[in-house]
């Protein structure tokens, strides 16, 4: 299949977005949006790091007190940036433009991604005797497509103004799963392991990225094609005994699983990892090592110690429960998100790209600091599942849905805190809401 060249309208979106942004990027103090707790975490915000590298720079520990609690590799990247100023422009203008090129990078990293997959698709139908739903699936750009939904999305934009670090974080996402639709195990694995460095939580996608490295971006499934060649052997009237014994090959070459580019993605995994560890270890050698870098990173996700409002539900639940049972509700709620692991994976193993899209959706859920920069990315990569899901029901009520409650949240938060009209109930049922909505795509 040739590749088809992009229009002239989808370079005009993208320059169009980049330029919003930097508009936008002119005016933080009026927005004010790195203080709103929808878009800046404790783990996530930008001024949090500037914190810790300011105690860096005291030849303190970046980890001292409670402020930062992001990977000291970030540190060493923006950390300089935070201090450097440009005159008669904004403060963190070059921070800025680090998560305006962020964005841009991992929009196009979407758009070839979903240009493999498309193709995939379009073989996988053909394959099954599907023409027809084939040149109907190549007329709709999915990869155009959910490049532009991920960069004019409100919630990437309003991520990317407000100076989180969660653009840094999807860009290592995206580049995972793009080097695993392009079976680069390098670059997979690179991806994967600076993304579980930075958050943790993209450990989950491991089994999808191998599907990807061992199947392809899609393969046909099986029932589908046994009802393809069993219609066909009913409806033939001699060598029935060829005809199954034809489907059978056929169907082992469909679903051929290769481990030679899984097994150079667990080696480029193990290298990198080794990498990053020896960087880490080298960074915080004198400030407690790589245990104390751990407990003020990965411990502070798993222990969910601060509880201070967010978008998830998680820091409503922790501030009501009795101390003596918050252990075994931390059990509960992350062993909630790997006991969804098996199943889906057993489920939907033919179509890892769609895996991995769930799980992203669902540690967005159900993890410890959500923002809407999560709910950005997920959002991003539904436009990669267009064809599939443009015949699905009640869109505009979800649509208003993502509208209303993003409309309500700064509006309850403000009742809540600074009017002090409202309680915190109130609060957590947008937050609720949230969480509804965001397993609607599922």
């Amino acid at each position: 299949m040739m590749k088809k060249k992009k229009v002239p309208w989808f370079w005009t979106w993208v320059i169009g977005s980049v330029v919003l942004r930097l508009i936008l990027l002119y005016f933080p103090q009026n927005l004010n949006l790195s203080s709103r707790p929808e878009v800046s975490t404790p783990l996530t915000s930008l001024r949090r790091l500037a914190e810790g590298y300011w105690l860096k720079q005291s030849s303190m520990s970046p980890y001292a007190g409670s402020m930062y609690h992001g990977s000291p590799l970030l540190l060493t990247l923006l950390g300089p940036l935070t201090v450097t100023r440009i005159e008669g422009q904004p403060d963190h203008l070059l921070c800025s433009l680090v998560f305006v090129i962020a964005d841009v990078v991992s929009a196009m990293l979407i758009c070839a991604a979903g240009e493999k997959l498309q193709v995939a698709y379009s073989s996988g139908l053909q394959f099954l005797g599907l023409h027809n739903l084939s040149e109907n699936s190549e007329l709709l750009p999915s990869g155009d497509f959910a490049a532009l939904v991920y960069l004019w999305n409100p919630f990437t934009i309003v991520t990317c103004v407000g100076l989180s670090t969660s653009a840094i974080e999807n860009l290592m996402v995206v580049l995972s799963l793009y080097g695993a639709c392009s079976r680069l195990a390098p670059l997979a694995a690179f991806g994967w392991v600076m993304a579980t460095h930075l958050s943790l939580y993209p450990t989950i996608l491991i089994i999808p990225v191998i599907l990807l490295l061992g199947y392809g971006p899609d393969t046909p499934p099986r029932k589908l094609f046994w009802q393809r060649k069993n219609l066909e052997v009913g409806n033939s009237t001699s060598s029935d005994s060829c005809s199954e014994e034809e489907a059978k090959n056929q169907l082992k070459v469909a679903n051929v699983f290769s481990w030679r580019p899984v097994v150079f993605f667990l080696f480029w995994t193990l290298l990198w990892s080794s990498y990053i560890l020896v960087l880490c270890g080298i960074y915080v050698q004198q400030y407690g090592g790589l245990q104390e870098l751990f407990k003020r990173t990965y411990g502070f996700i798993l222990t969910i110690p601060d509880l201070s409002p967010n978008i998830g539900v998680l820091w409503y639940f922790f501030a009501e429960v009795f101390d003596f049972f918050r252990n075994f509700f931390l059990i509960v709620f992350h062993g909630n998100i790997l006991l969804m692991i098996a199943p889906l994976a057993l489920r939907l193993n033919h179509r890892p790209c769609f895996l991995a899209f769930v799980f992203i959706v669902i540690s967005s859920m159900l993890k410890s600091y959500p923002s809407v920069g999560d709910s950005a990315l997920y959002l991003g990569l539904l436009g990669l599942f267009a064809y599939e899901l443009k015949d699905m029901q009640f869109s505009f009520f979800l649509f208003s849905g993502y509208i209303g409650v993003s409309l309500l949240s700064p509006v309850m938060h403000n009742l809540w805190i600074w009017r002090v009209w409202s309680c915190v109930d109130l609060r957590f049922q947008i937050d609720y809401y949230v969480v509804i909505l965001s397993s609607s795509p599922v």
